[in-house]
């Protein structure tokens, strides 16, 4: 089994007078797990609707795997998404909820149904809409990562998870998608929980996209610069300054950039201490109002 393709061209969504998707050219590759990471409202439900064939764009195109999903039956047995809203037989039993998505779904596990359903304690002869909204999010879970569908698209799937039930949820999946490999987009708020399983990273903002970019690549373009604030001002000139914190005579500043041995050597010389920057403050700099545009080195990749 292989991942599939999702590509965007141009696309644009609007829901009445609001756009939620403004002309977005964004491509997640085949066979990696993608993090979805925006604001509240920043696009990323409409993205993954609108991969997963609920609903058609107002204007360009999303081809999966080449191809348009809008009622595709090729293509429509290998796309799941799961939406924290839960797309569930609220009434019936979750064993009904289960035969469902099996059906839909080919390459469906019951094994891994089981084993999920198991380490998340849920019985499935209740009902969803009896279940505690942490239950209802690990149900989801169960259904996206058994449905093993070629293009799996995770749509804020752990709210309302515990911190144990969270860790075990990147676990199982990390470990499902190491094994049968496929295309997995996760959205979440929590970038720094999930920060470690991600191998590209498409950050929407407003409606746009800001970056698209292999994760490590772009962890690589961060750096903070601690050190006397006269010898770090003097160090960071010309560059953009994401954001700068000061204690004293002692300033802290991140900036956008990657140094090369010469400028390492001389922030040594400077008595200057280099960090990295985790993926969370990225996106926190990086989406802040007011944030400086960004180099061209991190344009987002189409």
């Amino acid at each position: 089994m292989t991942g599939f393709s999702l590509t965007a061209r141009g696309l644009t969504v609007r829901y009445g007078s609001t756009t939620a998707l403004h002309d977005v050219d964004v491509e997640v590759r085949e066979g990696t797990l993608t993090g979805l990471l925006g604001r509240n409202g920043s696009g990323k439900t409409t993205l993954l609707s609108v991969a997963a064939a609920f609903r058609r764009p107002d204007a360009g195109q999303v081809l999966v795997d080449g191809e348009d999903p809008w009622e595709n039956e090729r293509i429509a047995p290998h796309v799941h998404l799961v939406r924290e809203s839960g797309d569930v037989l609220a009434t019936e039993r979750l064993s009904a909820s289960l035969a469902m998505v099996a059906d839909g779904h080919p390459d469906f596990s019951h094994e891994l149904a089981g084993t999920l359903l198991d380490q998340f304690e849920l019985d499935v002869r209740r009902r969803p809409d009896k279940l505690s909204r942490g239950k209802r999010s690990a149900f989801g879970i169960v259904l996206g990562l058994a449905s093993r569908a070629r293009l799996t698209l995770l749509d804020e799937v752990h709210l309302g998870l515990d911190a144990p039930s969270r860790y075990a949820f990147y676990d199982a999946l990390l470990t499902d998608y190491v094994e049968h490999p496929r295309t997995i987009v996760l959205s979440s708020h929590l970038i720094s929980e999930i920060d470690r399983l991600l191998e590209d990273v498409v950050v929407l903002d407003h409606g746009r996209v800001l970056v698209s970019e292999d994760a490590e690549r772009l962890r690589s373009h961060g750096l903070s610069v601690t050190g006397p604030a006269q010898a770090v001002e003097a160090f960071v000139a010309g560059r953009t300054v994401l954001g700068r914190q000061q204690l004293g005579g002692t300033l802290q500043v991140t900036v956008l950039g990657a140094l090369d041995d010469a400028e390492t050597r001389a922030a040594a010389v400077a008595g200057l201490e280099l960090g990295p920057v985790p993926l969370q403050d990225l996106f926190v700099h990086l989406t802040a109002d007011g944030a400086p545009a960004l180099p061209a080195t991190l344009e987002a990749r189409s």
